[in-house]
């Protein structure tokens, strides 16, 4: 597709030229020059991307267009559909990874060559890749599983181009090639791919990275690994260590993206599979050695009819809304004796009384190890604790486990109480579970951690409704007691000192001159084109153990940093430094941080704003107090259906030289002062009172 075929929306001029999308609509209305619509409709119009480049380029707002962003959007306008160009890409990609210096030559080449040479490179690679080259199937294995059905697969839904399929691709695939050379082909078909997912968060179910890496570390090392529900590939990218992935999905585009997607990642044995795997198992005599899988939910029409007398039904046959346990059992059929299967379970398997006889024949043989729940949050759909199960077959003439257990990760510290996917602390959690799972998985039980962990007697489960959920069968968490209680008061009292202190003095009179004697009035953009200041955006980055992440909920309580980078491409995250100015973007809030010494180095979450003032030029606290006022953000603020949406360029604040923007800072410095203090003064009080209620309630007081 030529370069000048490209169209953007006005949501990525924006992206292109790192401002909100209000500022496009400011330009479209204030420059003539602007470039007119050639596409997409009157609400929503879509723009040529040289054109836009051009102007962009024309008004001292972007130097060029970042070579990842060129390449996103000609995948994203591409008139095959965005999904068909990534896969093109893909294919394209894992040749430079096969080739390395072939990269240097795909992006040198014109359409013509191009269409005669690719083609058969691909073919080569797949063959290699997914074909008969690699290892031999495992004993007894049917052909449908096998490497010459994954390759098969590939061939069709990877949709290896021929000439005329190729010539609309030649400018994304030259892209592509170039950017591989950069970044590395890797790197390249995940940034694509984490774009490409971002754009459609509604079209996939996504494992994050966190459960994901949780997952495979309960399941333990594994040569042999499976997904039965593989969807973009995300659990099988948790294991780097295995030799042998099998991965199978309903949808064959998303078994293609896995397939590219683990090629790409390293050089274990690949097969893939398109279809069903409950009603079309393409690996029915695997042995692996764990499972790993993210099933659907909530599936009423997955086969419980034709399926009723399948073998793999070892536990009982599940009810018609039972499609979870049709996934565990699934699972468990496909694994070695001894092998481990994780499952990313909805907190009603656990407890439904359509399931209790699965549930119960599990116990008794000893299939069911743990039941993991998670705080909300943490995997889609984000608004209910999910399970993990952690399953293990068992082995001919083994004994089964006398113990489940059951771990409960909504006490953990730092863990916020209404979810939120972004502030999760990981580390945290995966420490928590995996210091209960291990000793337990070593000698079948542990060490009860009120409120946490507890091993318990299978027998005690086996009751009329066999819950396994795991907060109804631990003890509460210890109360503090009298002396916990005292110390949390002697907080409190010092806290309410310290906002007696801070409390500001009444305010001066004002004076006589009034409206007349105020400074003229700049804007953060004016600003901006000016160099006194620095604007980014947050969000950008991809969590893999980076640093900790400074989120929209952590500016507005007033927090440390406590989040993580969510799920995306692969891109350099916006890093905090001291004196920096952040800005929540989204609500029509009246907040201004400055960042202190403690919190520089943290990432910059999504829907906040960095603003770097130039010392010379800007004192952080006058900055940041003009920011919170209330007629300021109003004006500065659009509003569509559900939430304001707050234009940064547009706030205000007076023209002043540094000397005199310093006594304003020295004020604002002290309201923020006074305001943490009745921040931590809030939070010691609800402590004490929620202590006071839990010891009257247990005992542990009297009520005096």
């Amino acid at each position: 597709m030529p370069d000048q075929a490209v169209e953007v929306t006005a949501a990525a001029i924006a992206r292109l030229a790192g401002v909100g999308r209000a500022a496009v609509s400011n330009w479209r209305r204030r420059h003539a020059d602007f470039p007119k619509p050639v596409g997409g409709t009157e609400a929503s119009p879509s723009f040529a991307l040289h054109e836009v480049e051009r102007w962009l380029r024309d008004q001292g707002k972007v130097a060029e267009v970042p070579l990842r962003e060129r390449i996103w959007q000609q995948l994203s306008a591409h008139p095959a559909g965005a999904l068909a160009a990534l896969i093109h890409a893909g294919c394209a990609l894992l040749v430079v990874a096969e080739h390395p210096r072939c990269g240097r030559e795909l992006a040198g080449l014109g359409d013509a060559e191009m269409a005669e040479r690719l083609p058969a490179l691909i073919d080569e690679v797949l063959e290699k890749r997914f074909g008969q080259a690699g290892p031999a199937p495992h004993a007894g294995e049917t052909e449908r599983g096998g490497p010459e059905e994954a390759r098969a697969v590939h061939s069709r839904r990877v949709n290896t181009p021929g000439t005329a399929e190729l010539l609309p691709s030649a400018p994304l695939v030259r892209g592509a090639a170039e950017l591989a050379g950069e970044v590395g082909a890797r790197e390249a078909f995940e940034f694509l791919l984490g774009r490409h997912l971002d754009a459609n968060p509604r079209q996939y179910t996504l494992t994050p990275r966190g459960p994901a890496e949780l997952m495979a570390a309960l399941a333990g090392p594994a040569a042999t690994v499976l997904d039965p529900a593989c969807g973009t590939g995300t659990l099988l990218c948790a294991l780097p260590g295995a030799s042998a992935l099998h991965a199978q999905d309903a949808d064959p585009d998303l078994a293609a993206l896995t397939g590219l997607r683990l090629a790409l990642a390293g050089s274990a044995e690949l097969r893939t599979a398109a279809a069903d795997s409950l009603r079309a198992d393409a690996f029915e005599h695997l042995a692996a050695d764990a499972v790993l899988c993210h099933p659907p939910f909530n599936e009423r029409s997955w086969g419980h009819d034709e399926l009723a007398y399948d073998p793999r039904w070892e536990y009982g046959l599940p009810a018609r809304t039972e499609s979870e346990l049709a996934w565990v059992q699934h699972a468990l059929a496909r694994l070695r004796e001894g092998g481990a299967a994780v499952l990313l379970m909805p907190p009603a398997a656990a407890s439904r009384r359509s399931g209790r006889r699965v549930r119960a024949d599990l116990l008794r043989r000893g299939a069911l190890r743990a039941v993991v729940a998670l705080p909300a949050g943490a995997a889609p759909p984000y608004g209910i604790p999910l399970h993990l199960w952690v399953l293990r077959r068992p082995g001919a003439g083994a004994t089964s486990s006398p113990e489940l257990l059951l771990v409960d990760t909504a006490g953990i510290e730092g863990v916020a109480v209404d979810g939120g996917r972004d502030r999760l602390p990981w580390p945290a959690l995966r420490s928590a579970v995996l210091d209960a799972w291990t000793p337990f998985d070593r000698d079948g039980t542990v060490a009860e951690q009120p409120g946490l962990s507890r091993s318990v007697p299978v027998i005690d489960l086996l009751d009329d409704d066999v819950d396994l959920t795991p907060a109804r069968h631990l003890p509460p968490p210890a109360a503090e007691g009298g002396a916990g209680l005292d110390a949390v008061r002697e907080r409190l009292d010092a806290a309410l000192r310290r906002t007696t202190e801070l409390t500001p003095p009444p305010a001066a009179p004002t004076p006589p001159s009034g409206p007349a004697a105020r400074p003229r009035l700049t804007t953060v953009g004016e600003l901006a084109r000016a160099g006194a200041l620095s604007l980014r955006p947050g969000g950008a980055g991809a969590g893999n153990g980076g640093p900790a992440v400074l989120t929209e909920h952590d500016v507005l309580a007033g927090t440390a940093p406590s989040g993580t980078l969510p799920e995306g491409p692969p891109e350099e995250p916006v890093l905090t430094r001291a004196g920096d100015v952040v800005v929540p973007v989204l609500g029509g809030g009246t907040v201004a941080r400055v960042v202190s010494e403690a919190d520089a180095g943290a990432a910059l979450g999504r829907n906040l704003q960095l603003l770097r003032p130039e010392p010379d030029a800007l004192d952080p606290w006058f900055l940041a107090g003009f920011l919170r006022g209330t007629a300021n953000n109003r004006q500065a603020s659009s509003y569509a259906t559900t939430a304001s949406r707050l234009d940064v360029r547009r706030l205000h604040l007076p023209r002043l030289p540094l000397a005199e923007q310093r006594p304003y800072g020295e004020r604002f410095r002290a309201l923020a002062a006074f305001e943490d203090a009745l921040r931590l003064a809030g939070r010691l009080g609800e402590q004490l009172v929620q202590g006071l209620h839990d010891g009257l309630t247990d005992g542990t007081i009297e009520p005096e």
